[in-house]
């Protein structure tokens, strides 16, 4: 016997159990009578068995029941089975459901407007194309690689709801096969784009990148997801999410090549997903693309520790924004956070429809601080 708050499953089983009863027949004399094992009848008792025409045509002649009314009943239960299961799975998935961010992302046009939450439910199984909304926390989720600033579980289903939209949109985006080792010999093009506006590089970038297999997806922040970017395989292409976490220039190239670190480093065939080992490699990676960690020493043994003056100019000599260089140093915290921040450019990125949902593009503009 099965139930849910509001059907009870009750076997055919149950009606012969009684009718054994009042025969004050056992089970194994009934067994014997029906010419079925006592293993069988008491599977076919207990509801574990289904109860077949032929089992039914044989209680007719045991028992003196048509074999109609047990052909009903074993109906009637597996209907009630299936309404026990879907009410079951429901009331799980409901508390699942919280976990998602779906005010913001019915806000941003992913799943439709409602505040129903079993409409909310079903909503989310759409959007994650599974049954159930605990599947969706293990189809895949393991093998995303990401930068983030902090894991926490409300950050992990932020993710996974982030990581199936740039998924849903990168089915859209047209690009050629996946070419590693092309997408290497890019990576001085790739970093000479941080000078240009963004409604300057943000085309090129994508054209680029889907040139070598990659769809790059712009998105927007989830609040508490901590994250900047994320990577991993869709079929035969690459899906690269950035969002604008920070707006800083700096921070959306230092997690660009982050992202094309774990490309490069081969973290996309790891089937347990990245750990904070290889997350500290893509941060070396970026950080030494950008300004190789040589330039860098010779840069600061000879810096006073003061001049911006000093820093636009070996700026210039890399080829970088000045603001790439000052958040550098405010990240190995030889200056102050708040310390140069004038020199450091904000994208601000425009919404747009893209098939149907909203996108965080780099069509936008950039300004100062």
């Amino acid at each position: 016997m099965k139930f849910s708050k509001t059907t009870i499953a009750i076997p055919p089983g149950e009606t012969i159990r009684e009718k054994l009863q009042d025969r004050g027949m056992s089970q194994k004399e009934f067994a014997a009578r029906m010419d079925l094992s006592q293993k069988h009848v008491s599977k076919l008792i207990n509801g574990e068995v289904q109860l077949t025409q032929d089992v039914a045509q044989r209680l007719e002649m045991v028992l003196g029941v048509p074999a109609r009314f047990w052909n009903n009943l074993e109906a009637i239960y597996r209907e009630d089975l299936e309404r026990v299961r879907v009410e079951n799975e429901l009331e799980a998935d409901l508390e699942v459901a919280r976990n998602f961010p779906y005010n913001e992302m019915m806000k941003d046009g992913w799943v439709p407007v409602t505040r129903k939450p079993t409409e909310r439910v079903l909503n989310l199984r759409k959007f994650f194309e599974v049954v159930r909304l605990d599947l969706v926390m293990r189809t895949g989720m393991e093998q995303i690689a990401c930068r983030r600033l902090s894991e926490t579980e409300k950050g992990d289903y932020a993710l996974a709801a982030w990581a199936q939209q740039a998924k849903l949109v990168a089915r859209d985006a047209e690009v050629a096969p996946i070419d590693i080792k092309g997408l290497e010999k890019a990576l001085p093009e790739i970093r000479a784009m941080n000078l240009l506006p963004p409604q300057e590089f943000s085309p090129k970038l994508r054209e680029l990148l889907a040139g070598y297999g990659v769809a790059l997806i712009y998105l927007p922040h989830y609040k508490g997801s901590f994250l900047h970017g994320a990577t991993f395989v869709d079929g035969k292409k690459i899906v690269m999410g950035m969002t604008l976490r920070g707006r800083f220039a700096d921070k959306f190239w230092f997690s660009l090549f982050h992202e094309i670190g774990h490309i490069l480093l081969g973290h996309l065939d790891l089937s347990e997903g990245t750990t904070p080992k290889e997350e500290k490699a893509a941060d070396a990676f970026a950080a030494n693309i950008l300004i190789p960690e040589t330039d860098l020493g010779v840069f600061i043994e000879n810096w006073d520790g003061n001049s911006a003056a000093a820093v636009r100019n070996f700026a210039e000599e890399q080829g970088l924004q000045p603001g790439i260089v000052v958040g550098r140093l405010q990240s190995r915290k030889l200056i102050p956070f708040e310390y140069m921040n004038y020199m450091k450019e904000q994208y601000v990125f425009a919404s747009k429809e893209n098939g149907g949902n909203k996108e965080e593009d780099a069509n936008g503009e950039k300004r100062s601080n």
